[in-house]
């Protein structure tokens, strides 16, 4: 009988097919990832539903400014350009912060091991650095938990190093409604010094009135080997957006008469924002001995935001109101340390791995009358702090040749605080506090059934407690809303992962996901959003990921997900209408598809054209489901070409998306008081751009 190939023997194997399969289909077939076990391993080994994006994949996109561009390409994930840079993307992972009216909630964002998301639960993926991205990874699942709250899932990102010989890059891309990119970009190896410094400057009109924007961005990392068992990087980031305009929602009849409009307020009040943020982060490694090692990272940060809001003037006046311009003055701090083991077991070995994190963010809010467009009369002054611990501890354990087994604990405890300093008759002091705590348990086990396949399951709990933007109105009177409770979930995945044949990949998933006193919008209008909690809820679907190399010319890459997000228990609304059980979920896209069909010619050597399909499916608009927008499949071409010429080497690329100029509604606001949920999407746009990079 010959005897089954062993764990080592299996990752040479992969291996060996990653680099016969060449290097355009390997991406996509062996990505090195972390998410699961906060180490490296091939993504085939991870126990749970985790898919990469490379840097070619990155680059072929688009302009690199929003994740948008690219992440269609993994499923289970939804990210929505709201044509709308003052309210960042709609990002949502399996249903989880399809609520969201700005900014990012209910997923973990880490950018080169320090977290973008903060210690309250929402992030920002504006100030994500794309053009020196060198992979980013999307964990969905149980395993997810354990990056502690609001963890529907984690994307991580993960800034390219720096080149063996000292390299300048210059790049500059523009399309439509006068979109521009310049970049420029520093990287390489200097002794024990690994360098990467990367800046772009971007600016458009925006596809819609009141919708240009502005940013600058410079990104930094440097790795300095101490030694051949210590590593220790530096990151910095930069991001000012200093214009960024508002257009709101439309209204259906608003968006089917002209759906490029902004309504009358948004220009009236000047409606956007104006931010900026810096940030600095330092990560350690070292490796104790061969079979463990020591990680540490601390970190810091500042953001600074005017947000002019559209709230009519009569309603900014009341004595409990907060105004109609938000001031905020941020900063933001954490550490986080962990150790980790291998540990013979039986047949095979334990890694084992603990940890802590420490966050806390501290922010002085106020809130000034809107006099269209200029900050007025105070209406509300108080300082906001969260204060966030998680200890967790996970076991990876490779029984034997045919089973392996993870588990994991962590326990959280987040702190919200609100002082007030605003006290005026009819307006009382509305200083408070609230705690949340949680335990979240995971396991999982996975059957090897041979060395091309992997079948998996997993069942965890998780926790999201509301942040501070959602805790920052009550729909009767002034100060937060303190009595929201934290959303507790039940999270069940079972998945596969096979190699069909030589050069292909097939990834599988099915999950159910049961909330108890989900956070949901009771109200938004003139941008301020009331929460509250519901009953029960419930998210299930089928992720599939298939990619394959069908000859050294042809490639093809599928992303299909399903997500079935539903109430399970009838309730209230704001109007007093009756949510019924069953009613689907605002936001959630049932729905999803990206394809792809890459042609890479020998005979054109460095030429590359692609065909991507992506559709996308309904979403009901308010918990009473009183409307919904269509589901659409749009075309994208684009073309690529190479060439080196000795220490020079250039890039070029054209793209056209929405190649039949469909009208389509790209995001919802959902529950919006004035039924302005509809946030339109741009037809046909063209994108050009350019890269020349020099080697020293």
């Amino acid at each position: 009988m010959t005897p089954r190939p062993t764990f080592a023997l299996r990752r040479l194997n992969a291996a060996l097919l990653m680099t016969l399969a060449g290097t355009a289909g390997a991406q996509t077939l062996q990505e090195v990832v972390v998410s699961a076990s906060r180490q490296e391993q091939q993504s085939f080994d991870a126990p749970a539903s985790v898919q990469a994006v490379g840097q070619d994949a990155i680059e072929a996109a688009g302009p690199r400014v929003n994740l948008s561009e690219v992440m269609t390409r993994v499923p289970g994930i939804t990210v929505l350009n709201r044509q709308n840079y003052a309210q960042d993307l709609q990002l949502s992972i399996r249903g989880s912060g399809s609520r969201s009216p700005f900014g990012i909630r209910g997923a973990r964002l880490i950018v080169d091991g320090i977290p973008a998301t903060m210690p309250d639960g929402q992030g920002q993926a504006s100030t994500i650095s794309l053009p020196s991205a060198q992979r980013i990874e999307v964990l969905r699942g149980p395993l997810a938990q354990l990056y502690g709250n609001s963890a529907g899932g984690v994307l991580q990102v993960f800034t390219a190093d720096g080149p063996a010989k000292p390299e300048v890059r210059f790049s500059v891309d523009a399309g439509s409604e006068q979109l521009r990119r310049y970049g420029l970009q520093a990287a390489g190896q200097s002794g024990s010094l690994n360098y990467v410094i990367d800046h772009s400057d971007f600016s458009t009109d925006g596809w819609r009135v009141n919708s240009a924007a502005k940013r600058k961005h410079t990104n930094a990392k440097l790795r300095w080997a101490a030694s051949d068992a210590t590593k220790v990087t530096l990151v910095a980031n930069a991001f000012d957006q200093p214009e960024s305009g508002d257009p709101l929602g439309l209204t259906r009849e608003q968006f089917e008469a002209n759906p490029r409009q902004a309504v009358a307020n948004s220009t009236l009040y000047k409606a956007g924002k104006d931010v900026s943020q810096n940030q600095v982060g330092l990560v350690a490694e070292h490796q104790l001995d061969a079979k463990s090692e020591l990680s540490a990272r601390v970190y810091a940060g500042q953001r600074d935001l005017d947000n002019r809001l559209s709230i009519p003037l009569m309603a900014q006046t009341s004595p409990t109101a907060a105004g109609g311009v938000v001031q905020l003055d941020r900063s933001y701090s954490g550490t986080g340390l962990r150790y980790a083991r291998r540990i013979a077991a039986g047949e095979g070995e334990v890694r084992l791995s603990a940890g802590l994190d420490v966050e806390r963010m501290s922010e002085r809010r106020r809130g000034f009358i809107n006099n269209f467009g200029e900050p007025g009369e105070l209406k509300r002054d108080e300082d906001d702090s969260v204060d966030s611990t998680g200890v967790y501890t996970q076991a990876d354990w490779a029984i034997n040749e045919g089973w392996s087994a993870v588990a994991g604990l962590r326990a959280n405890r987040v702190s919200f605080k609100v002082k007030d300093f605003f006290v005026r008759p009819g307006n009382p002091d509305d200083s408070g506090h609230a705690r949340f705590n949680a335990t979240n348990p995971v396991i999982g086990l996975t059957r090897h059934l041979s060395p091309d396949t992997n079948l998996y399951a997993n069942i965890g709990k998780g926790f999201e407690t509301p942040t501070l933007t959602e805790i920052a109105y009550t729909a009767d009177g002034s100060g937060p809303n303190l009595n929201l409770k934290s959303a507790r979930s039940t999270h069940v995945e079972l998945g596969l992962k096979t190699k069909l044949g030589e050069g292909q990949r097939l990834d599988a998933a099915l999950f159910h996901i049961g909330t108890t006193d989900e956070i949901v919008v009771a109200s938004s209008s003139g941008g301020r959003t009331v929460y509250t909690n519901a009953g029960k809820t419930s998210r299930s679907g089928i992720e599939l990921a298939h990619s394959a190399q069908w000859s050294p010319e042809w490639r093809t890459h599928l992303a299909f997900s399903t997500l079935n997000a539903r109430f399970d228990q009838a309730f209230a609304s704001s109007s007093g209408a009756t949510v019924a059980k069953g009613n689907r979920i605002p936001g959630t896209m049932n729905r999803t598809l990206f394809g792809e069909l890459v042609w890479q010619p020998r005979a054109w050597p460095g030429f590359t054209a692609a065909l991507e399909a992506v559709h996308r499916g309904s979403m009901v608009v308010d918990d009473v489901n009183s409307d919904r927008t269509d589901a659409a499949t749009l075309f994208n071409l684009r073309l690529g070409w190479e060439q080196k010429l000795g220490a020079w080497k250039l890039r070029e690329y054209v793209r056209v998306d929405n190649l039949a100029d469909k009208a389509t509604i790209g995001s919802v606001i959902a529950n919006d008081g004035n039924r302005r949920f509809f946030e339109p999407a741009p037809g046909r746009q063209w994108g050009v751009g350019a890269t020349v990079s020099y080697a020293f």
